[in-house]
């Protein structure tokens, strides 16, 4: 075994990588579509709004689940899938009855339990560790702000208030560095549609290193992690997954990493800029913005990017819609809608009228949305295919069928090679365009 290779995973090693630490390399070429390697959750929790439509334990999502007989608001598949899970539901099954409506624990929070108890109980390594285990996870200890610390105390307090009857706790500065770890390898599980539907830790799957061209693409299939090629892997090519949406320019990409990962990104995208002049279109007018206009737009565009943000916690669905066009209106004097300012705005006003079923209003919104997405976004984009799929179901509900199967279709092209042939998600869509 040559020095710098500390372990191999059918086709793929461990490795050095230059500049970048820990990564992982392909030994054998793989093709577009192929599975590269597949990871069960080290430990995952399912969201909180999620209760009742999927199963606690393997996130399968069905009618008639059974719901925990003490808490009642756990629910499973069976018993099975009950008795799997009561090691990690345990910690929270007799607090969420004490704690009734005020048991409100972070997501971050209530995974890091997790961590903790697996830890006591499977202190060997995991078939989830056969490249890199929990405890080597990077913690960027050294590059914490304030903010991020204080954060992480805050967490921390939440562990001991809800959890202090099951958990053995290390010291706090162990904790600072596990919140720590999660907080940069943590993952989360989406559903077709990209919905938020629980964290997990997958500790093989966070060895990849990250480019804004990625050769790979994680998708999951419950708990289980799956990796893909979505360009040919050839042997001795690092595999490179993306950890951050690429819809956004080179500045906005590289100052996400830094704040949630602590580096620039030096791929090719990063380098050349490509894409940016596209992503950041301005109108063509007889009497062109200045420059100085255009850059006091960006900064606007930045600013209620986060404004809107945080009014989602708040503020109400007219109200935020609100937001949406009032931003729209203003941006569109400079932007053209192809920018991915506006997408972004779009985006989430289609959100708030899928939130209240104006299905027309969403439609809309989708429509503007599609073109611009498929050139922005990488080949076989998650972003692509769930926007397809929602256009799709939007045309399907308005009882445009020609439309919608198009939509549904060119969403399964996308997913046949992203999450694979024979995934749960693609039978049910082919199984929508049967019905119809």
């Amino acid at each position: 075994m040559r020095p710098e290779v500390v372990a191999e995973l059918c086709g793929l090693e461990r490795f050095a990588s230059a500049g970048k630490g820990r990564g992982l390399r392909a030994l054998r070429r793989f093709a577009v579509g192929e599975l590269l390697f597949s990871c069960p959750a080290y430990t995952a929790v399912l969201t909180a709004s999620e209760r009742g439509s999927h199963c606690d334990g393997c996130f399968a999502r069905k009618e008639g689940l059974s719901k925990c007989g003490r808490c009642k608001q756990a629910f499973y598949c069976n018993v099975e899938c009950q008795k799997e899970d009561w090691p990690m539901h345990k910690l929270e099954c007799s607090a969420m009855c004490a704690f009734g409506q005020n048991w409100n624990p972070s997501e971050t929070v209530r995974l890091t339990a997790r961590i903790l108890a697996k830890q006591k109980t499977h202190p060997e390594r995991t078939q989830s560790e056969k490249l890199l285990a929990v405890k080597e996870f990077e913690s960027h200890l050294d590059k914490l702000d304030n903010e991020k610390r204080e954060l992480i105390q805050n967490d921390i307090a939440g562990l001991h208030h809800f959890y202090s009857k099951h958990l053995e706790y290390p010291d706090n500065a162990a904790l600072v560095v596990l919140f720590a770890q999660v907080n940069c390898n943590g993952f989360t599980i989406e559903d077709e549609e990209l919905s938020h539907l629980g964290s997990a830790i997958f500790p093989d799957v966070a060895l990849m290193n990250h480019s804004c061209c990625p050769n790979v693409i994680v998708t999951y299939k419950g708990t289980l992690a799956e990796v893909r090629a979505v360009k040919e892997i050839e042997p001795g090519e690092e595999v490179f997954t993306s950890y951050i949406d690429l819809l956004y320019p080179t500045e906005d990409r590289n100052n996400r990493l830094r704040d949630s990962y602590f580096f620039d990104c030096d791929c090719e995208e990063c380098v050349t800029k490509e894409k940016d002049k596209d992503k950041l279109k301005i109108c063509k007018l007889n009497d062109p913005p200045s420059a100085e206009a255009v850059r006091d737009m960006i900064k606007y565009a930045r600013n209620v990017i986060e404004e809107f943000r945080r009014a989602k916690h708040y503020k109400s669905p007219s109200e935020l819609l609100e937001i949406c066009e009032l931003s729209l209106d203003k941006m569109g004097a400079v932007f053209e809608n192809s920018n991915v300012y506006m997408l972004h705005m779009m985006y989430q006003a289609m959100g708030v009228c899928l939130y209240v079923q104006d299905w027309e209003g969403a439609l809309r919104y989708g429509q503007k949305i599609i073109r611009p997405y498929s050139k922005h976004y990488p080949p076989y984009s998650l972003n692509v295919a769930s926007m397809w799929l929602k256009l799709g179901r939007l045309y399907m509900a308005l009882e445009n069928r020609p439309a919608g199967v198009k939509a549904l279709k060119k969403a399964i092209a996308i997913m046949e090679v992203a999450h694979g042939k024979d995934h749960p998600y693609i039978s049910e869509i082919k199984k929508e365009l049967e019905d119809h």
